[in-house]
């Protein structure tokens, strides 16, 4: 049997309640999320232990029986982890899913910035790709949410349920080595093809840069000659002379202060980016309402990276 403490707690709650919707709340998840733990839960242990067919929600006899064992192990659990770790909820970490090439070079400054103004503020932060963060963060499985914004995206956020703020405008540069007079190695002006450094075909900066040259010339002249969905990863193969690629300004600013990169094209080329970091309304955890309460009254430029 494969039980997860959380299942317990959830069930907990909703003997409590006796409503999905009141304990997905006090849970801080969304109601759908909610729904399916319960239901693995009752996976897990092999019987039914919620009469849905009743309103308020009811517990089915076995689910009479188990309540017995689920509240104290709760109990139990949660009073052996008060002695471990001291802490109360207001000081947990905040959980954070970012898109790679934010994790790696955009909130680390980001984060000390906002830390100025608010103090300290503990946080896990989980690298992933903006689908997959989107999903986490849909599923109530995060606090927050800090990715590329997408005006053009098919599937958009709705924005009374994914509350955001704007916190960083940038721009991805195409750039590649400099030759021994300092100029680009594999320039876009002129007419010789070049070597290309691409997202691939699901990768969010790919699908921007795509758009910018969507009815540009310059599409024809461009060799792919490797792919990769992160940015970092093409700015390692960037490094190594292979190449020219779009990348973010935030993860290449040493390289280009330093003259080890250079720009490959004129800014026509670049691409504006915008960086959100979002939240769902839907779940009410108290160390995120107080985070977004004490952002609304912060000046703009200690959101903007």
């Amino acid at each position: 049997m494969n039980l997860e403490t959380k299942w317990l707690e959830d069930f907990v709650a909703l003997a409590n309640t006796r409503s999905f919707s009141a304990s997905a709340r006090q849970r801080h998840v969304t109601q759908p999320a909610f729904s399916r733990r319960i239901r693995s839960l009752e996976q897990a242990v092999g019987v039914t232990l919620v009469d849905r067919s009743t309103t308020p929600v009811d517990l089915t006899p076995e689910g009479q029986l188990f309540l017995v064992t689920a509240r104290n192990m709760v109990e139990q659990l949660n009073e052996s982890l008060g002695h471990l770790r001291g802490l109360s909820i207001a000081n947990e970490a905040l959980d954070i899913v970012a898109a790679h090439s934010l994790a790696l070079s955009f909130y680390p400054p980001w984060i000390s910035r906002l830390q100025k103004g608010l103090g300290e503020l503990p946080t896990r932060l989980v690298a992933m790709n903006v689908g997959d963060a989107i999903h986490v963060l849909r599923e109530g499985n995060c606090d927050l949410m800090l990715a590329y914004y997408d005006p053009y995206a098919s599937m958009q956020l709705d924005a009374e349920v994914f509350p955001s703020f704007s916190i960083g405008q940038v721009k991805m540069l195409p750039v590649c080595l400099p030759d021994e007079q300092g100029r680009p190695r594999f320039p876009l002006e002129g007419s010789e093809s070049v070597p290309y450094l691409a997202y691939t075909q699901g990768a969010f900066l790919g699908r921007s840069v795509r758009m910018l040259l969507k009815n540009d010339p310059l599409r024809m002249r461009l060799r792919t000659v490797y792919e990769t969905a992160m940015a970092e990863g093409l700015k390692g193969m960037v490094l190594q002379g292979l190449g020219m690629a779009w990348i973010p300004d935030f993860c290449i600013r040493e390289e280009l202060k330093s003259g080890r990169l250079v720009r490959a094209g004129e800014e026509k080329h670049d691409v504006p980016l915008e960086i959100r970091l979002y939240r769902c309304s839907l779940v009410h955890k108290p160390g995120v309402e107080k985070l977004w309460r004490q952002m609304m009254k912060l000046p703009r430029d200690f959101l903007q990276a």
